[in-house]
């Protein structure tokens, strides 16, 4: 497999996953998908565009959040 390959194929991955998000949020992706999603989106350049820099940032707070609480469930007394 070449470069370009392994790129396309990340890429398709990250439209995937990130389908799956949008359509149905993050709770239902498991820790595998979870932890894939966080390194395919931290290794997107989204370049100048901000908004997309933006989201991106906020995406993956929320991932470190779904993390954490897939750790550490909260309790309600």
């Amino acid at each position: 497999m070449s470069h370009d390959e392994d790129s396309d194929d990340d890429e398709m991955e990250l439209k995937r996953l990130l389908g799956v998000v949008s359509d149905k949020g993050l709770k239902t992706l498991d820790v595998v998908e979870l932890e894939r999603l966080r390194v395919l989106l931290q290794a997107k350049d989204y370049g100048d565009n901000k908004k997309a820099n933006k989201s991106k940032a906020k995406l993956l707070k929320q991932i470190n959040s779904a993390f954490y609480d897939l750790h550490r469930p909260r309790r309600f007394l």
